[in-house]
């Protein structure tokens, strides 16, 4: 009768945890990153729909799962290696020692990506908000302060790429606009000119391969 209870405990827990894996791709791996990029790509050509919302997110999740193989595998590792070898000495180390030492890969990860600053700057607010002790013995690599400073960096990071990413559309825009008030063809919009001419461009020049390599090696 306890065993089933506890397997009903267990179940919840699992059931409870894996509905925090989204949030933990979002704020966690590169996907927040390649999600944005891809995002205001797909604004600065100007088609709204091409591609869709789900195939950008499927794209930046198969590219997360690329960039994130090796720190994935290392968790795996860990987590399983403490059961594997030695199943009885294992039964005696805490829980929550074994949820760190298999969120030390991660943690890794992070602060490679993370910027100092805003460690820096979640720290110093951490002192200002938590209780004298929790503050006291905050440290920038706490997760509960390298998680937002890691989400701060990657969305600062992807406007940054965003912004340079917009640069030549915009300078494409304009031109095709002086050109169309030069020939007095003012009754023409400009999209219809422009949309095409940037998809063409952005085919011709390898864009999708570039940008996705570009990606990929910002985190090597």
């Amino acid at each position: 009768m306890l065993s089933g209870q506890f397997d009903v405990v267990s179940f919840s827990v699992l059931l409870a945890l894996m509905a925090l894996v989204p949030l933990m791709v979002v704020t966690t791996t590169s996907f927040l990153k390649i999600s944005l990029v891809l995002l205001v790509l797909r604004n600065a050509i100007g088609v709204q729909q091409v591609p869709p919302t789900l195939a950008i997110y499927g794209i930046s999740l198969a590219l997360s799962v690329f960039i994130m193989a090796p720190t994935v595998q290392e968790v795996g590792k860990r987590a399983l290696s403490i059961d594997s070898v030695n199943p009885a000495s294992s039964r005696s180390v805490p829980l929550l020692q074994r949820a760190q030492d298999s969120f030390d890969p991660l943690r890794k990860f992070m602060l490679n990506v993370s910027k100092p600053e805003q460690r820096e700057l979640f720290l110093a607010s951490a002192k200002k908000l938590w209780p004298k002790e929790a503050a006291r013995d905050a440290q920038p690599t706490d997760a509960l302060i390298l998680i937002p400073a890691f989400v701060v960096s990657e969305l600062q990071t992807g406007y940054e790429i965003g912004f340079l990413i917009y640069i030549p559309f915009v300078v494409i825009d304009l031109l095709i606009s002086n050109l169309l008030m030069a020939l007095g063809m003012q009754q023409v919009s400009p999209q219809t000119i422009t949309i095409p001419l940037k998809l063409l461009l952005f085919t011709l020049v390898g864009g999708w391969a570039k940008l996705l390599n570009a990606l990929a090696m910002s985190y090597a």
